[in-house]
């Protein structure tokens, strides 16, 4: 196999971890010394993996591949991200059960078939419209 394509099978393996919401197996697809850049900020997987979690436990996250292309070392995926809010978010603690749709892009730099940088980009404010989330001031 070559470059490109064990790098779709890493980033396949890594939305299917995320949307199962297992989170071992998401993480042995990073290299120890990853970094993910998100809109909360970035840093380690170790930083990450508390959003994601909540992502998964409290909206019921699933990720669905629009688009995906590989070159070299680099993969992009655009998405159709989906969930129903059932769970405490962000600190949110009053669920309305309400669902939503949005798109999501992640930008993967890969070294030796594993995730070593992660950009990742999502319609936030289509989601806190959709799901009811109080405003900020």
């Amino acid at each position: 196999m070559d470059v490109a394509n064990t790098n779709l099978t890493t980033v396949k393996a890594y939305v299917a971890a995320l949307n199962a919401g297992d989170f071992d197996s998401l993480q042995r697809l990073f290299t120890e010394d990853a970094t993910v850049q998100g809109v909360t900020g970035g840093g380690p997987i170790a930083m990450a993996l508390p959003v994601w979690r909540d992502l998964h436990h409290g909206l019921n996250m699933h990720l669905e591949i629009a688009a995906i292309v590989a070159e070299g070392d680099t993969v992009a995926v655009r998405y159709i991200e989906s969930g129903r809010w059932t769970g405490t978010f962000l600190g949110f603690s009053e669920p309305t059960g309400k669902s939503y749709r949005l798109v999501a892009i992640e930008w993967f730099e890969m070294r030796d078939g594993l995730i070593a940088r992660r950009w990742g980009v999502r319609d936030g404010g289509a989601q806190a419209s959709q799901l009811g989330f109080p405003l900020a001031a």
